[in-house]
């Protein structure tokens, strides 16, 4: 054992903080609502241009301004805060126990062009909350602690892509929305592109990852329900679809002797509509892209370009579901005398399962403070589904009032934002509690 180890270990025993690692029951510690929301204020003022709109997309000014702020809450805070080579920003805490892998809670705080103030910066201020109310306490954890602050998840997940080595070195050439690649973009904000190998953590580094967000939707809200637990994050399928007509004289073509593909098109995202909504549960597909050729009103669309995205929890749902749409697709081929093609994407992802642990874990936290909850999947994209794949990974949500978010008028109050730090922080001190078994051995 260190002197450092041994000083900590001597001012746990002083604190209150060692009873808590001896009892079952967590210590009745809680968030500081107005911090949370101080902060969120206090973030929102960077990138903002002159006409108050918020502009705070990975790699400009603003969010580099912002990086700057959090990094230095995170120094006052006692982290030990640096930037690796991705532009991740890591904060550490050294916990009683050196043998432990670190319990890891973050998210972050770029944006979407003009979009709203609480969208990853809640996660994130929550995760420097947790950090301020165990140093308030006297409480040292048995796990090193870590917060999380990753790079561009707005613009793909770039930042948690990056430390689960997952970012492909072509992705590098790509533009972001502050017009700079994401090479020349890492490089801004401290990281090193060449080096991204140093930024990557091996699975079973972490014992947990933890996030906390904003829903983006209105079923909490509607329901009158606190906040969910996230059992899993859909896996995402795309096609891309072409439909082949014929292009012909609008005005001297006979109604019934056309080979439309505009309107093959169009039965098929009907088809697709009613396909998705004979199924139970919450998977979703859309149809969000279209290009019609040649595109003139004089001229009978020949060609169809158009897009199919399916999410769902389980992938065999999704592939059953696109068998229906390729039936009613021939049928419609028949009916209109077109051809239908479905080219799948490469770049879809697989479904992330949240750890049945973790899950019961934050039950326990919110039923111990009265706190109503449901189960919900996530049909968004966060850093915690890349997270999976190096350790058990736990996601909760918060209400957003009447659903709204990736808009300036995104909003959750101070109370529902300390009703799920309070559970996230409760969870992290009940996965402290135990030495988890490391699923990637």
């Amino acid at each position: 054992m260190t002197i450092k180890t041994t000083f900590l270990l001597i001012l746990s025993l002083l604190s209150t903080s060692f009873a808590f690692a001896q009892q079952s029951k967590p210590i009745r510690i809680e968030v500081n609502p107005d911090r949370i929301e101080r902060r969120i204020f206090e973030l929102a003022e960077f990138g903002k241009n002159d006409k108050g709109e918020n502009y705070r997309v990975a790699y400009s000014d603003g969010d580099i301004a912002g990086r700057a702020y959090f990094m230095d809450l995170m120094k006052k805070a006692g982290l030990e805060v640096y930037i690796d080579a991705a532009g991740n920003i890591i904060g550490k805490r050294e916990g009683l126990d050196a043998t432990l892998k670190p319990i890891a809670v973050g998210s972050h705080i770029d944006m979407v062009l003009n979009g709203g103030n609480y969208d990853g910066a809640y996660g994130s201020i929550t995760a420097l909350e947790m950090i301020e109310v165990l140093n308030e306490n006297n409480i040292i954890t048995r796990h090193p602690l870590e917060v999380l602050i990753f790079q561009n998840e707005e613009g793909g997940l770039v930042g948690s892509r990056a430390m689960t080595g997952n970012l492909k070195k072509e992705a590098l050439g790509q533009l972001s929305a502050s017009g700079l690649s994401i090479r020349e973009g890492i490089q801004k904000i401290g990281g090193s592109p060449d080096r991204l190998h140093e930024a990557v953590r091996k699975p079973g580094d972490l014992s947990a990852f933890l996030e906390i967000h904003i829903e983006q939707s209105k079923v909490l809200e509607s329901r009158g329900i606190d906040l969910a637990i996230v059992e899993g994050i859909v896996g995402i399928e795309d096609w891309d679809i072409i439909v082949e007509g014929m292009a012909n004289h609008a005005g001297s073509t006979p109604m019934n002797d056309r080979k439309d593909a505009l309107i093959a098109a169009s039965k098929l995202v009907l088809a697709v509509n009613e396909v998705v909504n004979s199924y139970d549960g919450f998977q979703v597909g859309s149809v969000g892209k279209m290009k019609v050729e040649p595109g003139a009103p004089n001229v009978i669309p020949g060609r169809v370009e158009m897009s199919l995205q399916m999410r769902d929890l389980s992938t065999d749902k999704i592939m059953l579901m696109f068998a229906d749409i390729e039936q009613m697709a021939k049928k419609i081929e028949v009916e209109t005398g077109t051809s239908i093609t479905f080219i799948h994407s490469n770049l879809s992802n697989a479904p992330s399962m949240a750890s049945k642990e973790i899950q019961e874990k934050m039950i326990q936290a919110a039923e111990s403070m009265g706190i109503s909850y449901m189960k919900m999947q996530s049909g968004a994209g966060h850093d915690v589904q890349e997270m999976s794949a190096l350790a058990p990974i736990g996601l909760v949500f918060i209400p957003s009032k009447g659903g709204i978010s990736h808009n300036p008028q995104e909003f959750s109050s101070k109370e529902d934002m300390a009703k799920g730090a309070n559970v996230m922080l409760r969870t992290v001190l009940m996965l402290d509690q135990e030495k988890p078994v490391n699923r990637f051995k």
